[in-house]
């Protein structure tokens, strides 16, 4: 194989977190498997970075402000109250509130923007980040034991340097969070081979093939239980090639989930490591600049030892490496064989028993024959930084400057806030509910849970008081020029016994009366209606 760059991020930190104890996830996996693949000496053979957190900015480039911010407030103890008991942002238990989930996220998203950065710079063609790959994320909710989707942020940074690129998702679950992301475009074009049925996440079908602008560029190969090494490859390797031959893509994006492979805790599949690494191989081949990222995998050794093998392959040194485990920490982990493999089980591969691959890899042909040639993007120069960071309005971590006056005032200010937060409430109907990008949505979709695969009632919180946002009893009177409250004749200065005007206790008051008659008559709370 031809000799490639490649570069490999990690984190020490990553291995640190627990999802909480039983949780399927584990992502102490990472840890596992840089040790690993330090032990099989391929350190030496590529370009080992610790990438940059990513920032909360960053992530509101495809995260509404409202998630970020909740994520990066949110603890175990506050879980409740921030997703308004269950009904917003974290539902279900797939996604618990663990402690430092948002650095968890900045570590597994960085690595994806910092590999995609360099790609598009030129400077490697291949990056590799097992931590990423948390392709069930939505916009504005966490989903799949996914808090951050970091798959759509690495797109969306190599889209501002390429015209098209193509997501190819091996993951045992349906990539629905990307798929969603990009539904509607033509410049991504996304691919999933998944387990479809009754199994998390419900969607994935080939019905399913975009809109508008995107339709076509959608595409996805639903299977069934026990799929072979064989089998797989009879459909992976026509879909891709017609893929790669009809949309021309400048970059590809690899997600890895290794819960396809045979023996995992939460997949149905029965592919070996060998047959899962075959679609790195593959890809490989095209030349392309390539980015490989992890995903799910729940039987940990399996995983280290399937992700070690594919570093091989992104390396090319596959063939030189040998299978017998070298000695390191987590050796006993490997036992009784202490091999690098994953063989296959006696599962029954149900694709080939009904005929049902041919059929889903000649839809799946079909539908990309319809699509004539790559799509055409008018390209422009891309900043090198944004405005914000240009204008020196970015706001910086860890800066020690400014006064104590201005500690104080926004001291004061975050004070002001919570206590509006506490009082105030919104007036949106039962059904809706709108985020800081104009759109809304509603809390009545069922959801799936990812551990038994059945769907979830998500309680819409009733007996729960409706918030009213902004609701002021101050009011602009044009005949006197000035603010007066409601129920007031004029905006008296005598207000909470304070002469120096009514202005300043109403700013305390979070912009509400404080007469007792407002206050022993408060409209701002219903009682028994919903969230």
């Amino acid at each position: 194989m031809s000799k490639r760059r490649v570069t490999y991020y990690y984190d020490a930190d990553t291995g640190a977190y627990t999802y909480g104890l039983g949780h399927p996830m584990k992502p102490h996996r990472m840890r596992v498997t840089h040790d690993l693949v330090s032990a099989y000496g391929m350190l030496d053979k590529m370009q080992v970075v610790h990438p940059k957190r990513a920032s909360p900015e960053s992530m509101t480039s495809f995260h509404t402000d409202e998630y970020i911010h909740f994520l990066n407030r949110v603890t175990p103890e506050t879980a409740e109250e921030l997703t308004y008991h269950g009904t917003r942002f974290l539902m279900g238990e797939d996604n618990p509130a663990f402690e430092g989930v948002f650095e968890f996220c900045s570590i597994s998203a960085g690595g994806s923007i910092a590999a995609a950065q360099r790609i598009a710079s030129g400077a490697t063609d291949i990056g590799i980040n097992w931590a990423g790959g948390l392709h069930h994320a939505k916009k504005r909710e966490a989903s799949g034991f996914c808090y951050i989707n970091d798959i759509v942020l690495g797109i969306l940074e190599l889209l501002r340097s390429y015209p098209r690129v193509l997501y190819v998702d091996i993951d045992c679950h349906h990539g629905d969070g990307v798929e969603e992301a990009f539904y509607t475009t033509d410049r991504v074009m996304t691919c999933s081979f998944h387990k479809f049925g009754e199994y998390f996440p419900g969607t994935g079908t080939q019905e399913d093939k975009g809109m508008g602008k995107g339709k076509y560029y959608t595409v996805n190969v639903p299977l069934k239980d026990g799929i072979t090494d064989e089998a797989f490859k009879t459909v992976f390797e026509p879909v891709v090639s017609k893929t790669m031959d009809v949309f021309r893509p400048s970059a590809v994006i690899l997600q890895c989930g290794a819960d396809s492979l045979a023996g995992d805790k939460l997949g149905c599949f029965n592919i070996t490591m060998n047959g899962h690494a075959h679609a790195v191989q593959f890809l490989r081949s095209f030349n392309v600049p390539l980015i490989i990222l992890g995903g799910g995998g729940y039987t940990v050794k399996n995983v280290a030892r399937t992700w070690t093998y594919e570093t091989a392959c992104a390396l090319g040194v596959e063939k030189d490496i040998d299978l017998n485990l070298p000695w390191n920490e987590y050796f006993e982990w490997f036992g009784p064989r202490y091999r690098l493999e994953v063989p296959a089980n006696n599962m029954d591969d149900l694709n080939i028993k009904d005929g049902s691959l041919d059929k889903v890899r000649f839809n799946a042909l079909h539908q990309l024959a319809q699509l004539p040639c790559a799509p055409s993007v008018a390209m422009h120069d891309v900043p090198r930084e944004s405005i914000g960071k240009h204008l020196g309005l970015e706001v910086e971590e860890d800066r020690e400057d400014g006064d104590d006056l201005d500690r104080r005032l926004a001291q004061h200010a975050r004070y002001l806030y919570k206590l509006q937060e506490a009082t105030a409430g919104s007036e949106e109907s039962d059904e809706d509910r709108y985020d800081s990008d104009g759109s809304s949505y509603r809390r009545s979709r069922k959801r799936m849970s990812i551990v038994t695969n059945r769907y979830i009632d998500v309680d819409a919180g009733k007996n729960v008081p409706r918030r009213r946002f902004f609701k002021s009893a101050a009011k602009w009177d044009e005949t006197y020029g000035r603010v007066r409250l409601e129920k007031e004749s004029v905006l008296d200065p005598e207000v909470n016994g304070m002469r120096t005007g009514g202005l300043v206790a109403l700013m305390e008051a979070g912009g509400r009366s404080r007469h007792a008659k407002d206050m022993n008559n408060d409209e701002d709370w219903e009682d028994g209606a919903s969230v």
